[in-house]
Formats: C-alpha cells, structure tokens, sequence
C-alpha cells in the first residue's frame, strides 16, 4: 500500500510536533523507505497503515519508533574532514594554552547519531596529541535512544567501518568481537552519550569548548535554527568554538556570532559583549 497524501501530512506533522524538525513535500519516498520496516515487523501491509493505526492508537512508543526513524541521519568517519582537522591543528592547541594545566576540555558532538563522530574525534586526539587528549571529555548527544546505546556500545558493524574508518586506525583502536569491530574501552571513556532534542530546552551540560553542530539546522525553519543556536550558545564559554556542516551558517540567522576561518575550514564563536 502506497503512502498516501494524508498519511505523509500525519507524518509531516508529528514528526514536527515531537522533533521541530520540517519534512519538506517531496519526501514521501523517505518517509516510504524509513517507516516500512516497522510496518512489516509489525505484520502491517504498508506504511500508510501503520499511519493509520497510530493515529487511531497514539502511544508514546510507536511515536519515538516513527520519529526515530525519520531523523536518524546517515553517518561516517571522518565526514568533510576539515573541520576535525582544523581542532588538532588549531583549535585545541589554543585552549590548551589558554586553560589552566588541570582544566578539563569539554567538546560536544550535539546530533552524534550512532557514534562515528565523537568517536573520530576522540581517535585524532590520542593519537595527534596524546598528552593534551587525556585533559579532554567528549559528549555526544542525539535525538534517538537507539543511537545513543549504540554509542555507549561502540560497536560497529564491517560495513559502518568501512565508510572513512582509515585502516591503520581500525587495526589501533578497535578489537574485533564476532561480526562487530569494538572501539578500545581507552576512546570509549572519553566519550558519555545521552538524549537531547535539540529543539526543546537543553539539559544542564559544559560549559564547552567546542561544539560539532553539523547537518543538523538544514532541518529547521528559521525561528528554531534561532532557538537552537541561542540554546547551544548559552552552554558554550565565551571563547569556544561552533563548528557547522559545510551548507550551514549562522549568516542571516543569528547575528551574535563571528565567522572565523580555521585553515580550510570556518568556525563560529560568540561575539564579545553580545
């Protein structure tokens, strides 16, 4: 059963009513793609009907299956490289510089899907800049309960590492259990995972140094680009750095940021007395 036109606006509407996030017209073949495995895990004949039967039946956990599934974005190691390269060449070296010897670096992986970002953030530092690593806590949030265990787990599948994953990188910092590559238990204490909607009030975290904010406003109209913007400013420190996709800016959305260029990379950082 094809999804049908008051199925997809059903959809449009709870996924923005739960995540803020806008399903643009044109993506019922998403829509299609994500929602059929739960359609016929459940035993259903398609999408539409389990449309239907959650609209008739809304419960909180059919909800987050829907929702889950539609915001969960493809990931890789090492995606649009630049900005990673920018934090060992640049950025961290300056906070090294700039923080007490004993304080702790806070950087945030804010939509971290199942785990391939904090982790390759984790990985660069050790590796890059081993002593300056150890002074170094990495939090990595995400909209979806499922991503998040799998980033506590740390476990990825062959297929997942080898999307980026170089291989003198897999041989150093994972082990192999069964079917799975495990991230070493080294990396996985740098990194704590934990719920976040991004469009809701934030929980108490950071302050942070950095904030990998990546792919993630595309989604949003404008007045919650702002929201989330401000929200993620208030926990950052005044000299901390903001890191968005390579389509993204903060131009024209929130004029309380400094656009600075980090090598080939650019970078936000709060404006001084704003």
């Amino acid at each position: 059963m094809t999804l049908t036109a008051t199925s997809f606006d059903y959809v449009r509407q709870l996924v923005h009513r739960e995540s803020a996030i806008v399903l643009q017209p044109g993506k019922e073949y998403l829509v299609e793609a994500r929602l059929m495995p739960i359609a016929q895990k459940l035993g259903l004949a398609g999408v539409s009907e389990l449309v239907e039967t959650v609209r008739k039946r809304p419960d909180p956990a059919s909800t987050r299956r829907i929702v889950e599934a539609l915001t969960t974005n493809e990931t890789s190691w090492f995606r649009d490289g630049d900005p990673f390269t920018a934090l060992t060449s640049t950025v961290l070296p300056q906070l090294t510089a700039a923080r007490g010897a004993n304080e702790t670096i806070q950087i945030w992986s804010a939509a971290s899907s199942s785990g391939q970002e904090p982790y390759t953030i984790a990985m660069l530092l050790r590796d890059a800049m081993p002593t300056a690593s150890s002074r170094v806590r990495i939090t990595a949030t995400d909209l979806s309960r499922e991503m998040v265990e799998r980033t506590r787990a740390g476990r990825f599948s062959q297929l997942e590492v080898n999307r980026g994953l170089p291989a003198p990188m897999l041989v150093r910092h994972f082990t192999r259990a069964g079917s799975e590559w495990e991230i070493s238990p080294e990396l996985r204490r740098m990194v704590t995972a934990s719920e976040c909607n991004l469009a809701a009030p934030l929980p108490r975290m950071g302050p942070f140094d950095v904030v990998y904010l990546r792919n993630v406003l595309i989604y949003f109209d404008l007045a919650t680009k702002q929201a989330i913007l401000g929200r993620v400013k208030q926990l950052m420190r005044p000299d901390g750095w903001l890191f968005l996709g390579a389509a993204e800016t903060t131009l024209g959305i929130d004029n309380t940021w400094e656009r600075v260029v980090v090598g080939r990379s650019s970078a936000y950082r709060p404006l001084k007395g704003v």
